[in-house]
């Protein structure tokens, strides 16, 4: 009987250093759906979204899409950037994810397999390829969204998952 209380003990203290480790099995990640991620939002302003703490500062975005794009990283537990209308009040037009969240189970670092396992009328674009070394990898919205999956061609590996689709700039 005395082990007993240590023997719960010593579960209870690896149950709750399996749930503090970064990455542990156990940590949900944030969903990512065709409206956005987490509770960053498609459409949402930037000032509501850096008061909830959920972006950083707006710095100036890709000059390919205009003289007055702004974009702001996402905070923890998420990855990525988040891309804003040029005009007042800035908008979320598009969310560039790089970790901390899934769509359907699929992530980055997983293969093109998880995509098409999770997501069957999936269409693989690879006018990408030679250009820029990615395959995109496009979710219709008949597809369960208006997702777009970016893998590297060198590593058959998801590098990024955009709302609503991928942006090109440089």
């Amino acid at each position: 009987m005395r082990n007993r209380p240590l023997v719960v003990s010593l579960a209870t203290a690896g149950a709750a250093l399996a749930l503090a480790a970064p990455g542990a099995a156990g940590l949900a990640d944030e969903k990512i759906t065709p409206n956005g991620v987490g509770e960053v939002r498609l459409g949402a302003t930037a000032t509501a979204l850096r008061d909830a703490g959920l972006i950083g500062p707006l710095k100036p975005g890709c000059e390919l899409e205009g003289p007055n794009t702004r974009f702001a990283n996402l905070k923890a537990p998420l990855k990525g950037t988040v891309d804003f209308t040029q005009t007042e009040p800035r908008k979320v037009t598009g969310i560039h994810i790089r970790g901390g969240a899934t769509a359907r189970g699929v992530g980055v670092g997983d293969k093109l397999a998880d995509i098409t396992a999770a997501f069957p009328k999936r269409r693989i674009i690879r006018a990408t390829e030679p250009i820029f070394g990615i395959t995109r990898v496009k979710i219709p919205k008949a597809g369960g969204g208006r997702l777009d999956f970016v893998i590297r061609v060198e590593t058959k590996r998801i590098t990024s998952v955009d709302v609503p689709r991928v942006r090109f700039c440089d």
